[in-house]
């Protein structure tokens, strides 16, 4: 059986929501593997689907810009947040941003590109490295485009004009009034950082997560399921999953302002209502960070005291 450190049971708890002492015993359970353990503490209703997908583990900013009917989206990431608020960091980022309009998502060919005081992006970032004294790295980009409509960009938590910790793209195709669009495209970009989408449509999420919450799905009614005809047994099983799908999909979920109607049914009727059509065609959502292990703190030896496990 694998050592359960205070610092295992401070990363369930961030990624889970779940107690402290249930994350205990889930990583007990499962000797020690994190995402077994939150598989497990959700098959036991201990925790949510949604708190790992939006933990944040890193620094820096994440920045957008709009021109005509393209946008894009980027993330530079730094050691402290303290760097997010210095002058020289938010200049190459926002630098960096309006650049990468030029291209196409490519951060190698990015990092290729001339910044306004002459030097390659790679060169600049360099330089903010050796002035400032922390390691930086540009870590992604996404563009979006459309023929016609509208792309839409949204920062949550602003540090500064257009980067913050939460950047967001919305492209709509339509025919709806120029003002109409923005302002759709402004509400449901606001959405699409509140709810955090999987994907556009339940058909786009990840084959890999759909499985993981059938196999969740099964755990959790294994009791409904147990000596029911295969036939029977899938029709239960497919409820949440087919739940699991809608509430994920973007277009399929509720509009978090109002909560009952469908994010694509809420577009659609509001851009007929002003005289025209419109379809969210695609959206990119960065969270600053997600994905990044971040250093331990302090904190482990505060579960440590409460959970009665030694620390590493």
């Amino acid at each position: 059986m694998a050592d359960i450190t205070a610092a295992m049971v401070k990363e369930l708890r961030e990624r889970s929501g779940a107690g402290m002492m249930d994350c205990k015993k889930a990583l007990a359970e499962n000797n020690g593997d994190i995402e077994q353990s939150i598989d497990w503490l959700r098959a036991k209703g201990l925790a949510s689907a949604g708190k790992k997908a939006g933990r944040t583990a890193a620094e820096g900013l994440v920045g957008v810009a709009v021109e005509g009917t393209k946008g894009v989206v980027v993330e530079v990431n730094s050691e402290t947040d303290f760097v997010a608020k210095n002058e020289q960091f938010q200049n190459f980022v926002r630098d960096v941003t309006k650049l990468a309009l030029d291209g196409n998502g490519d951060v190698e060919a990015l990092k290729g590109q001339t910044m306004p005081s002459g030097k390659s992006v790679d060169e600049a970032l360099t330089e903010n490295i050796a002035t400032i004294g922390e390691n930086q790295n540009l870590r992604r980009a996404k563009m979006l485009s459309v023929d016609d409509g509208a792309v839409v960009a949204y920062v949550h938590n602003a540090a500064a004009p257009g980067m913050g910790k939460i950047g967001v793209l919305v492209a709509l195709a339509g025919d709806a009034p120029a003002d109409k669009l923005e302002s759709l495209g402004k509400q449901i970009a606001m959405h699409i950082a509140a709810a955090n989408p999987l994907a556009l449509t339940g058909d786009d999420i990840d084959p890999a997560v759909i499985e993981r919450e059938a196999a969740i799905a099964r755990e959790k009614n294994a009791d409904k399921i147990a000596g029911k005809p295969a036939d029977i047994a899938e029709k239960i099983l497919k409820g949440p999953v087919d739940k699991f799908r809608k509430e994920s999909a973007l277009l399929t979920q509720a509009v978090v302002f109002d909560g009952k109607t469908p994010v694509q049914d809420y577009v659609s009727a509001e851009a007929k209502a002003a005289g025209g059509s419109a379809t969210i065609v695609d959206f990119v959502r960065f969270q600053l960070g997600e994905g990044i292990e971040k250093q331990q703190s302090d904190f482990a030896a505060e579960v440590a005291a409460a959970s009665g496990v030694k620390q590493g």
